[in-house]
């Protein structure tokens, strides 16, 4: 569904809000010039009346957002009913992401699960056309849906090609490997070069099994990155410590996981609200705690920062703030309101207007 125009004021105002954050970062010397665009769909559960049935069996609805991992902003997002999937037209939200960056980023990258991909998408991302813009070209590696052609690709790999680059704790392997593999797709343009497939093998040690009863399991990720193969493919899992715990803070933090109404419209500016309430507390993390609270999750933020117990109070014209709280969170406190400097009728060098 095309977005109202009131949404796209909206995104504007989100795309603003991550420019001053950039700009607050580039301010005291920690500005950013690398940009991952992390982009995702979730569920969301909804019984409501409007809301459509998804494949999980319920049902509700499927936004996507579009995160900067190494800021850890929402910097895009689009309100989906749940009976879209998440591979139908993924570009648009790929593209306002890319849109919303400040000037200052010099690389640019984008990850994405096997939804992201589809030819449209793919195309725009290693088109020549990027290298022209702000940024330069857009490296990317994307999970590739695994076609019966592709997965016979991977199976004829030799054994002596794959290499391990991890194992976890129970014995399982990471096995990598180059795959001759280059799929028949009718949206590619003559000129284009075909994009690199890796494959991933997870090996199960001698003894054991998956539950499907293999010992071996078979992924590919197709890139246009020059990348060393084991690197690659770490790379591309980190998404799943970014974008997917966004979703986790939005539906369970930010009460994004309860929609409010019966209109959409109303649903999409709502996951939109709480994308930018997101901006604001991980900009207050980043420029205002220290090392070991920047990554508090908002069940332990709301304590540091929100559930303070104060008193106003007014004596000759001057209003006074008296906190019931530590030394350390008054600190906090006094950080965030000199980082997030905003004029009042005492600090303002013109009176401000008053409302109504």
């Amino acid at each position: 569904m095309p977005a109202s125009g009131a949404l796209e004021a909206l995104q504007q105002v989100q795309a603003g809000g991550v420019q001053r954050i950039a700009d607050l970062y580039q301010g005291r010397g920690d500005g950013q010039r690398i940009a991952t665009i992390d982009q995702d769909a979730t569920i969301i559960e909804s019984h409501k009346k409007a809301s459509f049935a998804h494949y999980q069996g319920g049902r509700g609805y499927q936004p996507m957002i579009a995160l900067w991992a190494e800021a850890d902003l929402i910097v895009a997002d689009e309100f989906r009913d749940g009976n879209v999937p998440a591979h139908q037209e993924p570009l648009k939200c790929c593209q306002m992401a890319f849109q919303a960056l400040p000037a200052t980023i010099t690389e640019r990258y984008f990850r994405g699960d096997s939804a992201c991909y589809e030819a449209r998408l793919l195309q725009w991302l290693s088109s020549e056309d990027r290298r022209e813009e702000p940024g330069g070209q857009i490296g990317c590696a994307i999970s590739a849906v695994m076609s019966p052609e592709l997965a016979t690709a991977i199976k004829a790999v030799p054994q002596k090609e794959w290499k391990t680059f991890d194992t976890e704790k129970d014995g399982t392997q990471h096995q990598c490997a180059e795959v001759d593999f280059v799929p028949r797709q009718g949206y590619e343009h003559k000129d284009s070069r075909p994009l690199r497939y890796v494959g991933l093998r997870l090996l199960k040690a001698q003894g054991t099994l998956f539950a499907d009863g293999s010992d071996r399991h078979h992924h590919a990720v197709v890139t246009n990155l020059d990348w060393e193969a084991g690197r690659l493919l770490e790379w591309h899992r980190l998404k799943a410590g970014t974008v997917e715990h966004a979703h986790d803070e939005l539906k369970n933090a930010l009460a994004a996981g309860h929609m409010p109404s019966q209109r959409f419209a109303v649903n999409a500016a709502w996951l939109k609200l709480a994308a930018m309430s997101y901006n604001i507390a991980s900009a207050i993390k980043g420029l205002c705690l220290g090392p070991e609270e920047r990554t508090a999750r908002f069940k332990r933020y709301r304590l540091l920062l929100v559930h303070v117990a104060g008193r106003m109070n007014r004596n000759n014209c001057v209003m006074g703030l008296r906190l019931c709280a530590s030394v350390e969170t008054i600190a906090r406190i006094r950080t965030v309101w000199e980082v997030f400097d905003l004029p009042t009728q005492a600090t303002a060098a013109q009176p401000l207007a008053r409302a109504g």
